[in-house]
């Protein structure tokens, strides 16, 4: 993780919390101080992690943490009072919130910041994986719909349209995809 978001309205908890980021190497942190300033930021830019220590002066701090998690791959360490750590963290962990009671001490907060980071990891990992996985669906798609005008234009058969695909893939040092969209060029004017 490289790029950090502090909500907190509370200026006396963001020293501390900014020694452990850039203990840990984070090369970009933003704060801010309520969940209106954060949202508009979040509509242009992306964060690795976002710490929301709650309350805010304009909400809680606890729907801007889902929302930030329901479309990204953010994570998100929400650090409350500890008379409310149970209710909130049942709530928001269902999210993958991590949630943190406070008065946080430095090795509970650097543990958290560690399994965030390790899902942060893997999220990206699964996220790639999901590109690689659409990407090829789409290839899939397009050499479909070649074939189907192959078969439909020329009356080959499927079979002698796949091999047509493969060879002429093979022949031009291209990818069957780069064929298939020659092919949909050619015969869909």
């Amino acid at each position: 993780m490289e790029r950090a978001l502090i909500v907190s309205s509370s200026n006396n908890k963001i020293p501390d919390i900014l020694e452990l980021l850039y203990h840990a190497s984070f090369a970009e942190i933003v704060t801010l101080e309520n969940c209106g300033e954060a949202r508009r930021l979040l509509l242009d830019q992306s964060y690795d992690l976002c710490i929301i220590h709650t309350p805010l002066p304009d909400e809680f701090g606890e729907e801007l943490a889902l929302d930030i998690v329901s479309d990204s791959i953010t994570q998100v360490v929400l650090i409350v009072k500890n008379e409310l750590y149970h209710i909130i963290a049942e709530k928001a962990e269902i999210s993958g919130i991590f949630t943190v009671s406070k008065p946080v001490d430095k090795e509970t907060f650097w543990s958290v910041l560690r399994m965030a980071n390790a899902v942060y990891n893997r999220l990206q990992r699964l996220k790639s994986e999901n590109n690689r996985l659409v990407q090829n669906l789409e290839d899939m798609r397009l050499i479909t719909r070649a074939k189907c005008l192959i078969i439909e234009k020329t009356k080959m058969s499927e079979a002698e349209a796949h091999k047509y695909l493969e060879k002429q893939a093979m022949d031009r040092r291209m990818t069957k995809r780069a064929v298939a969209e020659q092919v949909l060029k050619t015969f869909e004017f």
